[in-house]
């Protein structure tokens, strides 16, 4: 045994340890020692163990086996049929934590599992969260991470999720909305494309029809000068940007390699804006 008992309630042998590894390697789990250690830590029994090991050799997602993931250091609940949080989502919240001020109003929109949300709520001075998602499971599953941070979530399309005393009060609008092109999704890896929710993916044609909706309707929730960031992908950065500035946005997108993110960040006037609005490039 390599230093997992101790974080058990019961004792596994290296001869289970080893047949548990070997398991999960020949299934292709390519971090097979880590997952083992990580899914007995998680465990109560050497039975709950095994029946988590079943799930994972089947396919499933280790993030739904163990009912949670790590974001922004964060322990995240996710539960199946809700999109799991990537890394790169990452550097979403770091532009998002930049612009935010204490007593902000902040919307975590299209939130999934509500790890955006939380992450700003985990990392910043109080701000008012609110979050929305049209998918029953996510909004279950945003409201156990969000409530104890003193979010509220909705559910509904977009916006219409939204009470109308919002309207005008917020902050600070970000979202990671589905962005993959309807054509592409066959592309993804087997477990996305398997076990996470379509409608968590597929952008529709070419990735960008909920960039549009929510560039198009969140002037109206915004206080003058506030701010709507959309994570999108390097190759999209710039159809993102184009949508922002016809729908009247003062607009920039930023990147990080290391990540491999793209973010577009819309501003909206303090003033009226030519039609075209005007975009600034970082």
């Amino acid at each position: 045994m390599r230093g997992i008992g101790q974080k058990t309630n019961f004792f596994l042998d290296n001869k289970t340890e080893k047949s548990i590894i070997n398991k999960l390697r020949d299934a292709g789990c390519v971090f097979a020692e880590e997952e083992t250690q990580l899914l007995a830590s998680e465990t109560g029994s050497i039975e709950e163990l095994m029946n988590r090991v079943e799930k994972r050799v089947s396919g499933l997602p280790l993030e739904y086996v163990l009912g949670f993931t790590k974001f922004c250091g964060l322990r995240i609940e996710v539960e199946q049929g809700v999109f799991i949080p990537r890394r790169r989502t990452e550097f979403l919240v770091q532009q998002a934590k930049a612009l935010t001020r204490p007593n902000d109003v902040v919307l975590d929109l299209c939130c999934g599992s509500g790890a955006v949300g939380a992450a700003l709520a985990a990392g910043l001075t109080k701000i008012f969260l609110h979050a929305s998602d049209i998918d029953p499971a996510a909004v279950r599953c945003a409201s156990r991470n969000l409530t104890k941070l003193g979010g509220h979530v909705y559910q509904g399309d977009l916006y219409e999720a939204l009470p109308d005393s919002l309207r005008g009060r917020v902050n600070i609008i970000v979202a990671n909305a589905p962005y993959v092109p309807t054509d592409a999704v066959q592309l993804l890896p087997r477990e996305a494309r398997l076990y996470e929710p379509k409608a968590a993916l597929d952008g529709g044609k070419d990735g960008l029809d909920l960039h549009r909706s929510a560039a198009k309707a969140g002037l109206d929730w915004l206080v003058p000068g506030g701010h709507l960031l959309i994570e999108t992908s390097e190759m999209q950065g710039a159809k993102t940007l184009e949508i922002f500035v016809k729908a009247g946005w003062i607009t920039k997108i930023v990147r990080d390699e290391e990540w491999d993110a793209t973010v577009v960040i819309g501003t909206k006037s303090v003033e009226p804006l030519e039609p075209w609005g005007r975009f600034l490039r970082q």
